[in-house]
């Protein structure tokens, strides 16, 4: 089985592992994400795009990976007011790194619907190869529900581009909460856009008083838009889910429940959120302790990854091919080695 992973990002070409956050990452996490810890830290960039474009080229289950960064927050005036130095890489530096290796990336373009060029650079970037679009609106403090972004949307309608929209938890970069609900998507879909709603909507700390239910496996203690999304992937032929970041506890809790839900498999697609560290032996999913073990054997960050989904979904399941649905040139995947 080969597949594409439609979620996975680039860093800041900036960036230097010196927060709290990526410390803890690079320490314990580098060496099962495929890369030297040591060279993450002398020359963090290289490294990382290095180990990464290698990771893809030898998995034995991703063919390709869309690559994207993160645009950076603006204020209503579409002027800058916070660029990540970890998180925010632009479209450029995305399209150097996919001409640099273009047999495993698959660009996609991130721009902020506040920039006062972005329609123009839909078509720029879209021109220069790039096949998909990601928000992190929650980071830029955008409602995409502002009827102002409705030139944006039908752009991306009329290119053909689908949109990955960040709905659920994120704890890598200061964000607003109040941006991440599934609430987030009904401008985009009413007007049409293809939409990708990332991480299922999983995540998020529900439960603040027993807080031992944020890892419950109960269904009665997951996210609420968890199971608006799988009714809404019912209802609306546009819209797709990403199982991006699943493998992070409070997600895995729900893989189970996950791979019942036969009704919409077929709009489910496959990705990993690369570098989101993620763990295999201490998690909240319900592997046996010689599955885990096993999975921790795999060197390459994409096939362990890979891996522990197959447990929940088969080989034969759609949501390895789904890609094929949203993306506007699918790449060929070959046959099985």
């Amino acid at each position: 089985m080969r597949t594409i992973d439609i979620h996975t990002h680039l860093l800041n070409p900036q960036v230097r592992f010196d927060r709290l956050f990526d410390r803890i990452s690079v320490r314990f996490f580098a060496r099962n994400l495929g890369a030297d810890p040591v060279q993450l830290m002398t020359r963090p960039f290289a490294a990382y795009v290095d180990s990464m474009a290698r990771a893809v080229a030898e998995s034995r289950f991703v063919e390709k990976a869309c690559l994207f960064g993160v645009d950076a927050r603006l204020d209503e005036q579409g002027r800058e007011i916070d660029r990540d130095k970890t998180v925010c890489a632009m479209t450029e530096d995305v399209l150097a790194v996919a001409a640099r290796y273009p047999d495993q990336f698959i660009p996609f373009f991130s721009i902020n619907p506040r920039r006062p060029d972005a329609l123009e650079l839909i078509d720029r970037y879209t021109e220069s190869g790039c096949v998909g679009a990601k928000f992190l609106q929650n980071y830029w403090g955008v409602d995409l529900n502002d009827e102002r972004f409705i030139p944006y949307y039908e752009k991306l309608k009329e290119r053909r581009i689908p949109l990955i929209i960040h709905i659920g938890s994120e704890y890598s970069i200061h964000s607003f909460a109040r941006f991440e609900r599934i609430e987030m998507l009904n401008l985009p879909l009413a007007t049409g856009v293809t939409v990708i709603a990332a991480h299922m909507g999983l995540g998020r700390i529900s439960h603040k008083l027993r807080v031992w239910k944020n890892l419950s496996k109960n269904p009665g203690c997951f996210d609420a838009d968890y199971f608006r999304l799988l009714e809404m992937l019912q209802t609306h032929p546009n819209l797709y889910g990403d199982v991006s970041a699943i493998l992070s506890p409070m997600r895995a809790r729900a893989l189970r429940h996950l791979s019942g839900q036969q009704a919409v498999h077929h709009k489910i697609l496959f990705g990993t959120d690369y570098p989101v560290p993620f763990l295999i032996r201490f998690n909240s999913y319900d592997l046996q302790t010689p599955t885990k073990k096993n999975l921790c054997a795999i060197r390459n960050p994409f096939d362990r990854y890979t891996a522990a989904l197959l447990n929940y979904f088969p080989e034969e399941s759609p949501i390895y091919r789904n890609y094929q649905k949203v993306l506007l040139q699918p790449q060929p995947v070959a046959s099985p080695g």
